[in-house]
């Protein structure tokens, strides 16, 4: 009879776990309306801590900068879907997949401080963006469709940053996202992925045997592993390329740097800019081989104006780290024209 009370404490308490834990919700990922809380979608057991076990976290080696933000990456794929992918490596995910992004920054005591969770939900008329905003007290986040702006202060280079942040609007999502006239994923390309569990690798591998001979893409900040060509070609597709591609946001540029170029021009070498303007800053090319300070590039990525800043959206300081890639990949040009 000793046995018997801690032996039943213990399944009542196994069993109250299991109730309280929140299942991933299909119906929502899936349905016509657009939850006004985050949690209703069953991604977090409580908190961005605890993340489902049904998500599966992944990083990238080249990220996108947003403003030094740290960022926590998942992928949700429904029960009996697989995902797919392109011959170039670009992931294809079944209907009620969900991707799913966290920005936040390092609080007073380490930990990371969640702002926003952004979601793409993959429904039957196609991927749908919703930025999501946190309470203050992190026991949810609420559905933005405008948008928002929250004060933030970081550490940053040895002192205090501070920064008016930035939660786009839905408009702006599908400005970043767009292809064609669709919203499309941008990050999860396999050669730019890293799992945090090997055991996800490979369950992807095992239906995608053919991604294992595509090699990963350059990490910008790894010198010892890649090349400076390499490093900001990497850099400049994932911070540029969804944008600058055939069917971009800002394909009328003529500047593609998704990798999609076919010559010198087409990358912003010895090119024109197609409208000129104060974002030209009275510069003449793109990119000025052998001249980092006469290259509109670099000038308009040391620029916060929005009138001349790019990217246009999803930032409010300098890259100083990014620029500083760029300029010493400019410098080893040849000088002259391609």
């Amino acid at each position: 009879m000793r046995l018997l009370v801690p032996f039943l404490a213990l399944t009542m308490a196994v069993a109250a776990t299991s109730a309280s834990r929140q299942e991933v919700s299909s119906a929502a990922i899936a349905g016509a309306q657009n939850p006004p809380a985050l949690s209703a979608f069953g991604f977090f057991e409580g908190d961005v801590s605890r993340p489902s076990p049904k998500l599966i976290p992944y990083r990238l080696r080249t990220p996108l900068f947003s403003d030094y933000a740290d960022k926590q990456r998942f992928i949700y794929v429904p029960e009996g879907g697989k995902i797919k992918s392109d011959a170039a490596g670009k992931l294809l995910f079944p209907l009620g997949t969900a991707l799913i992004k966290s920005f936040g920054y390092p609080g007073q005591d380490g930990r990371f401080h969640v702002l926003e969770t952004r979601v793409l939900l993959h429904r039957t008329e196609g991927w749908v963006a919703l930025p999501y905003v946190w309470r203050a007290d992190r026991s949810d986040a609420d559905l933005r469709v405008g948008g928002t702006r929250i004060p933030v202060e970081f550490a940053h280079g040895g002192s205090r940053a501070s920064i008016s942040y930035a939660v786009p609007n839905k408009n702006q999502c599908k400005q970043c996202h767009s292809s064609g006239d669709k919203i499309m994923p941008i990050g999860p390309q396999w050669q730019n992925m890293e799992f945090d569990r090997k055991s996800d690798r490979d369950r992807i591998l095992k239906d995608l045997p053919q991604l294992a001979r595509l090699p990963g893409m350059a990490k910008w900040d790894d010198a010892a592993k890649s090349t400076l060509d390499e490093r900001a070609r990497s850099y400049l597709k994932v911070n540029c390329g969804h944008c600058h591609a055939p069917k971009g946001s800002a394909s009328n540029s003529g500047l593609f740097l998704d990798g999609s170029a076919r010559d010198a021009a087409a990358y912003g070498i010895g090119k024109r800019p197609v409208a000129a303007g104060r974002a030209s800053g009275d510069l003449d090319f793109i990119i000025e081989a052998g001249r980092p300070d006469r290259s509109i590039l670099i000038s308009r990525m040391k620029s916060t104006d929005p009138g001349i800043a790019m990217p246009e959206l999803g930032r409010a300081m300098v890259h100083d780290e990014g620029v500083k890639l760029l300029e010493d990949w400019i410098s080893a040009m040849p000088h002259g024209r391609y």
